[in-house]
């Protein structure tokens, strides 16, 4: 059915909590922060509302909060680098270190030492956060490809399944694509370019394997997203009902907020270890296949940034890396 284990990623889950009850906080913090700005914008939109009649009081509270809930976004957006550096990449190479049977320290510690190993790999959150965006866009293209593929196969009814699933499968790319900067981080890779580039040709070589896995994932992953909603909407609705104005489109965004700060900072992470698992799994042994390389130089205008960018790394003053000699190609 599926190729990992759940068990060994709770156990990882379990030695790298240092790092869960960063997360928790971090992303319990952001849930904070959009109700309270919110409410506040609120509140000011109800004072001001006070002035006029009862539709403009209504209206300025409405808007009030929404303001609120934008202003608190936009802070976010333009702290996304540091989140994906500091949480997301930092909580992976603990992961990677487990993995591996290397011993990894507890406490504060555990989250300085990784912040550690991601400089290493990454040097700064702006490189770590360009390739990130770069991984993203080759995945889709990947996805892309196999239903190129599929639509040589003469089944009736295919494209329009093919098509769904390649529809259910970009929301998967979001448990991928950090897999790819575990490869970084577990190679010891002084061009984090060139390692991303050799990490998405082995990812596409073993699509089948991967696509599968992560389509389970996905499953487990919002099906228990959807059950926390569930469980947060009547707090989600108490918090409302202090806000002034009763602003009343808050409980269903607030309990989507919440059961989004339990799937970041509890679920994903279980689902990103066992994805880590499948893929190094999977991989073991293997080199690039050139073939593979070309096609993704094909159809992705990204993947050929990413080698652009890997030919011409000098951070470490390391050779750029890339897929080795051609290899029977997986499909």
């Amino acid at each position: 059915m599926w190729d990992f284990s759940i068990s060994r990623a709770l156990g990882m889950m379990g030695k790298t909590m240092p790092f869960i009850l960063f997360r928790m906080v971090v992303y319990f913090g952001i849930a904070v922060a959009y109700v309270l700005v919110t409410g506040i914008g609120a509140g000011i939109g109800w004072g001001v509302g006070a002035f006029g009649d009862e539709d403009f009081h209504i209206s300025a509270t409405f808007w009030g909060g929404g303001l609120g809930f934008v202003l608190t976004a936009g802070v976010l957006y333009f702290l996304r680098e540091y989140i994906l550096y500091i949480v997301k990449a930092g909580h992976i190479a603990v992961l990677v270190e487990l993995m591996d049977g290397r011993p990894i320290p507890q406490g504060r510690s555990q989250i300085d030492y990784a912040s550690s190993v991601v400089k290493a790999r990454f040097a700064e959150a702006n490189v770590l956060f360009a390739i990130d965006q770069l991984v993203k866009g080759v995945l889709g293209a990947i996805t892309g490809l196999v239903e190129g593929i599929a639509s040589f196969i003469p089944i009736p009814g295919l494209q329009q399944f093919v098509g769904l699933i390649r529809a259910f499968l970009k929301i998967a790319v979001g448990l991928v694509d950090e897999v790819i900067l575990a490869y970084a981080i577990r190679t010891r890779a002084e061009n984090p370019w060139a390692s991303a580039r050799t990490a998405l040709v082995l990812y596409g070589q073993n699509y089948k394997v991967m696509l599968k896995n992560a389509a389970w994932l996905t499953v487990i992953t919002y099906g228990l997203s959807f059950l926390v909603f569930l469980v947060m909407l009547a707090p989600a609705a108490a918090v409302v009902w202090l806000i002034p104005g009763g602003w009343s489109a808050g409980g269903f965004v607030f309990a989507i907020i919440f059961a989004w700060a339990v799937k970041a900072a509890l679920i994903e992470p279980f689902a990103i270890a066992c994805m880590m698992e499948v893929y190094f799994k999977t991989i073991e042994g293997q080199v690039p296949d050139a073939q593979w390389d070309a096609r993704l130089t094909s159809v992705s205008k990204k993947f050929g940034k990413l080698k652009d960018k890997a030919a011409g790394w000098i951070g470490h003053g390391g050779p750029a890396e890339g897929p080795a000699a051609p290899t029977n190609p997986a499909v």
